[in-house]
């Protein structure tokens, strides 16, 4: 189960980069994550909660913006792939399973990237706009984030 939810979170890391981590911190806050005794402890904070979400808005306004660079680009998209592969170690850190998370989630991010990439294409053709599309985008986002970070409770 904790590898399945550290894939959903990289998938996610494709989708939106910082959605996982605010997810991820969410989940330490409610007590889904258990990160006491690791030097991620931090992000189980109320200030880490708050800053992760705003970033994480942040990036959804920012998604809005013509001039925002395709999530395939160099820079885009190893920004993707390594906030998969921080959700991955963040979640996996206290089972001492770090190695394969970072790996997964890292794995997660290039298919949560292009895969999304095409969902979003293909969404946006049938809707005949690209917005109503991106809102669907976030929200499954948001969703299976939280889902993950839920899941993680249970592994």
């Amino acid at each position: 189960m904790l590898y399945l939810a550290v894939l959903l979170l990289g998938i996610t890391a494709g989708l939106r980069a910082a959605t996982p981590l605010a997810a991820i911190s969410i989940g330490a806050y409610l007590g889904w994550i258990n990160l006491s005794g690791t030097w991620a402890a931090f992000l189980g904070s109320p200030v880490a909660v708050v800053v992760l979400i705003i970033l994480a808005i942040l990036e959804y306004i920012g998604d809005q913006l013509p001039k925002t660079p395709s999530r395939k680009a160099p820079m885009q998209f190893a920004g993707r792939v390594v906030a998969g592969a921080l959700a991955g170690l963040f979640v996996t850190l206290p089972s001492g399973q770090w190695i394969a998370g970072v790996i997964i989630g890292a794995l997660g991010g290039v298919l949560g990237t292009l895969g999304g990439y095409e969902a979003r294409r293909r969404l946006a053709l049938a809707l005949g706009r690209d917005l109503p599309a991106a809102l669907i985008e976030d929200a499954v986002a948001i969703i299976v984030a939280l889902l993950a970070a839920y899941l993680v409770r249970g592994a």
